[in-house]
């Protein structure tokens, strides 16, 4: 057994789940220790737990958002069994299969998501985490304010965005920020996951899409979609952004917008990571149009 299936082996028997008879790791997470955990009469279970929590709401966060994606949204998700503040424990899913098919029934589950929970305002009532770094919720009534103040901006006081960000790339993010409006078609919040990279979408057992680790808020669909878009989704998913784009009528330039919408992912990515996987050079090409001349 290693020191993380040890460590999550005891915080499910310190909250209480004394049945567990083995605890194999999970691959993919980055934030958190997680593992897969099976009970005494063979039911499995997904475990996550912080070594040191950023919040102690950050799990029951995390629960809230899987709930709400499931009964407003319409999206299957897998059941919470237990979320406190250093645990979370959640009924398991299965590895999404890589086909047309199940990418097609992806894009209406995402359009009916989307579609179905318009809002007349950005936000959520509470800030929840983007891995282990607070995402601001505050409600604002304007799109463009909301994603430049909360999405974007937000992230340059963290300390390993200004090293990997000089005054320059700072200046140019800002300037960004100002020109929104002409960047970015003005759309209307709805409900979103959030952390929608590739790894976060998963297979019901009997084999329907299902979510995990969102973020959620009422913001742009199309963050989501942009998410998507830029975490090497398999060919398969090519029917997804055809289909999706169908359901929703997108316009046909929605790709030339998905570099400035998945911004604050790569932010969020220097901000906790090191190495970051080329996201600060991401950020940096986004940025240069918005570099002054000299």
């Amino acid at each position: 057994m290693t020191e993380a299936t040890s460590m999550l082996r005891a915080c499910l028997h310190a909250a209480g789940v004394t049945d567990v008879v083995a605890v194999e790791p999970a691959v993919g997470g980055l934030a958190a220790t997680a593992g897969l955990a099976r009970r005494a009469d063979g039911t499995p279970l997904f475990v996550k737990a912080f070594g040191e929590p950023p919040s102690d709401e950050a799990f029951a966060a995390e629960a809230e958002g899987l709930t709400v994606l499931r009964e407003a949204g319409g999206v299957a998700t897998p059941d919470v069994v237990l979320a406190d503040r250093d645990l979370l424990v959640l009924s398991a899913l299965r590895p999404r299969p890589d086909t047309e098919a199940f990418w097609e029934e992806c894009a209406h589950a995402f359009a009916r998501l989307h579609t179905s929970t318009r809002h007349d305002r950005f936000g959520w009532h509470r800030d929840n985490w983007l891995g282990r770094r607070r995402q601001v919720n505050t409600w604002t009534d304007d799109g463009f304010e909301f994603f430049a103040r909360h999405r974007l901006l937000r992230w340059l006081g963290e300390p390993r965005v200004r090293q990997a960000l000089d005054a320059e790339d700072r200046a140019a993010l800002e300037r960004l920020c100002d020109r929104l409006p002409e960047l970015l078609p003005a759309a209307p919040a709805c409900l979103t996951h959030g952390d929608l990279w590739t790894q976060n979408v998963m297979a019901t057992p009997d084999g329907r899409p299902a979510l995990i680790d969102p973020a959620v808020s009422y913001t742009w669909a199309e963050v989501d979609q942009a998410h998507l878009w830029t975490t090497s989704p398999p060919p398969e998913a090519r029917v997804f952004f055809e289909r999706y784009a169908e359901l929703t009528g997108l316009d046909a330039g929605w790709r030339e917008r998905m570099p400035v919408l998945q911004l604050r992912q790569h932010l969020a990515v220097v901000a906790q990571f090191d190495p970051d996987w080329g996201a600060a050079d991401l950020v940096r090409a986004t940025l240069a149009p918005f570099r002054k001349r000299r």
